[in-house]
């Protein structure tokens, strides 16, 4: 299986406060890889150091190694907004722009140079497809994206992350503001895309770490305490940190 992501001995500083120390996983392609632990573990700066999205705070810095598509993340002579192109984020509130449902896919395609308007009508329907709101909103792709439901909203927001055809799609809880039925959608959702894109979320709910990853890497206080297949972390860890963790012990 081919690694997407490849970190080694990864450290990551606020100022004077390490809050990852010594980080080391390889992630692979076309598998859903679940990042859990307590509030304040580091699971969400991990993932925001995949595209470089802790650049936006001050005063942070990285050290050890973090390859992303043979290419080294931290490299001050990478292109970030090409790598961010090929590595996607969708974050844990929904966020639309104030534009229609059309415009809101179309955003990322035109950046990149596409302006023929059948080819944008195309990204538009194959990604509302993909993500299963084309019949729910094909007759409305003028209408707000903020006048859709909030699950309704979640999707068009990883359909947009897509529509430029990323390699790979950062979650940060995607679900946690939706109810159940919304929930479910985004989880199978998931399932279909990691056909086509390497996946890595982060979420607190232990329950869809287990139905949707296929690993599963715990953090606590900054240390990456096991990574393992999602079956082994949740019957069989060999950590107790783990163990305790995933049985609802602490956290």
């Amino acid at each position: 299986m081919v690694n997407k992501i490849s970190v080694k001995n990864m450290n990551f500083f606020y100022r004077d406060n390490q809050v990852l120390c010594g980080i080391t996983m390889d992630i692979q392609e076309h598998l859903v890889t679940a990042l859990i632990g307590p509030s304040g573990c580091g699971k969400s700066t991990f993932l925001r150091s995949l595209n470089r999205m802790n650049d936006l705070i001050l005063g942070t810095r990285v050290t050890g190694d973090v390859i992303v598509n043979g290419l080294d993340v931290n490299d001050r002579n990478l292109d970030v907004v090409d790598l961010r192109r090929k590595v996607g984020m969708v974050f844990q509130k929904s966020n639309p722009f104030p534009k229609s449902i059309f415009d809101n896919i179309c955003y990322g395609p035109k950046i990149n140079g596409i302006k023929d308007k059948w080819q944008l009508e195309q990204i538009v329907e194959s990604t509302l497809k993909q993500v299963g709101l084309w019949v729910e909103i094909k007759d409305r792709l003028s209408d707000s994206a903020l006048m859709l439901s909030g699950g309704q909203q979640q999707r068009l927001c990883i359909a947009r992350a897509i529509a430029i055809q990323p390699d790979i799609l950062l979650m940060d809880e995607p679900a946690s503001a939706l109810d159940p039925i919304a929930t479910t959608k985004i989880e199978e959702l998931i399932l279909e895309l990691k056909q086509n894109y390497t996946i890595v979320i982060v979420t607190h709910n232990m329950q869809q770490a287990a139905r949707i990853s296929d690993k599963t890497a715990f953090f606590y206080m900054g240390e990456l305490i096991e990574y393992n297949t999602t079956e082994t972390i949740f019957t069989n860890p060999s950590r107790k940190r783990t163990e305790d963790y995933v049985t609802g012990r602490f956290g």
